[in-house]
């Protein structure tokens, strides 16, 4: 097998992670894991079209014993049904779980096929690439693997933990939204959820919140051999854009400071034209709690920068679902801890349950094209996460 010259290039670059994994010998679930990693992967899962993976994650978990539903999210596109797959040990004998083990189904566009190295003769070293390999279904693979370990040892049943596998991650949350709403007409809620996502086997303390907004502003058009008579929109908004990424819109010591991302940028009519109209997309990482009033506060902050450029040239609309910088747990023993710059669907999960985020691979590979983590990973992953359910159903 020939690899692309990216995932070579991605193989090299695992260097000193690679060396410790391959001392230690292969745990008796690689090759499941390995198989069951590579199924989740060569479904193309993109938002919206995740039914192909549920329906095997259904099978695969109805196969082993688990008793699995599929939980339909309402919608108005009656051929394309969308559902989480929430699933229990055969064991359970209530509709509550101390703790719930979820992760997402759902991954960016564009799918990229799998593919590893070594493919005959996997080790620790072996290298896995494509879409979702790391966000995150090396999750998904690492938990449930975890989890079927755990139940043959005999130290959890099925009132110790659920699983729950969502959809729309990605773009809406709409999947931990629904999942939420059902799991709070439960009599006893859970007491601890463990999230995955990519963190590179640390422990993360907390991430990021996040607002995201619109920003239109208004000029008058006009020749553009006499700009100083009209008023350009493409001027103004490129002027507030620049003050909004270098206004200190808010830091803590934890978290870092507050980052803007331009990620939609139009306007104009013609090149000759000084444009009345200008728009641009906005996400802000919010490096400041607290977790339900810090989006707000940056809301406010990117406002004021507006009306200082100009008072009068811009519309501002953000969404609803605007957090400020969300706290996990990190004290358990063993592990190392990190904070991450990116959003979960922990938010979205409400209660007074413990929250945990951990995963393999690292987040600066997903979304792109050389998305990949090592084998050795994913069985770290496995072991950290057995650890990891064992601490959250004791404690």
């Amino acid at each position: 097998m020939k690899l692309p010259k990216s995932l070579l290039m991605l193989w090299c670059s695992f260097g000193p992670r690679v060396v410790e994994a391959s001392d230690r010998s292969a745990p008796p679930y690689r090759d499941s894991l390995l198989s069951f990693h590579k199924s989740l992967v060569d479904f193309n899962s993109t938002t919206g079209s995740e039914a192909g993976v549920g329906e095997f994650l259904i099978d695969y978990l109805t196969e082993r014993g688990f008793v699995a539903e599929r939980q339909t999210l309402p919608t108005s596109d009656l051929s394309a049904p969308r559902f989480n797959v929430v699933a229990w040990p055969n064991s359970r004998n209530s509709t509550s779980s101390k703790v719930v083990v979820t992760s997402h189904i759902d991954t960016v566009p564009p799918y990229i096929p799998y593919s590893r190295t070594a493919p005959e003769s996997p080790t620790a070293d072996t290298v896995i690439a494509g879409r979702g390999t790391v966000d995150a279904k090396g999750s998904v693979a690492a938990q449930i693997t975890a989890v079927l370990e755990l139940l043959a040892a005999g130290t959890i049943t099925g009132n110790d933990v659920m699983l729950a596998y969502v959809v729309g991650e990605e773009r809406t949350g709409d999947g931990m939204i629904y999942f939420s709403n059902i799991t709070a007409q439960q009599p006893i809620p859970p007491k601890a959820a463990i999230f995955g996502e990519p963190t590179e086997g640390l422990l993360a303390c907390g991430h990021k919140g996040a607002i995201s907004c619109r920003i239109t502003a208004h000029g008058t058009a006009g020749h553009s051999g006499y700009p100083w008579l009209f008023k350009s929109a493409t001027e103004v908004l490129m002027r507030a854009l620049i003050k909004i990424i270098d206004t200190d819109l808010g830091t803590s010591e934890r978290y870092g400071n507050t980052t803007v991302n331009v990620g939609l940028l139009s306007g104009g009519t013609a090149v000759n034209v000084v444009a009345d109209s200008a728009t641009a997309a906005i996400v802000a990482r919010v490096g400041i709690g607290p977790e339900l009033e810090g989006g707000e506060v940056i809301k406010g902050r990117i406002r004021d920068v507006l009306t200082c450029v100009d008072d009068e040239a811009f519309d501002f609309e953000c969404d609803s679902r605007a957090s400020g910088a969300i706290e996990c747990n990190c004290d358990v023993d063993g592990f190392e801890t990190t904070v991450v710059n990116y959003g979960t669907d922990i938010p979205s999960f409400k209660g007074n349950h413990t929250r945990y985020l951990y995963g393999p691979g690292t987040i600066l590979v997903a979304h792109g094209p050389n998305e990949a983590l090592t084998l050795g990973e994913l069985e770290t992953a496995v072991e950290d996460y057995k650890r990891l359910i064992l601490h959250a159903v004791e404690t």
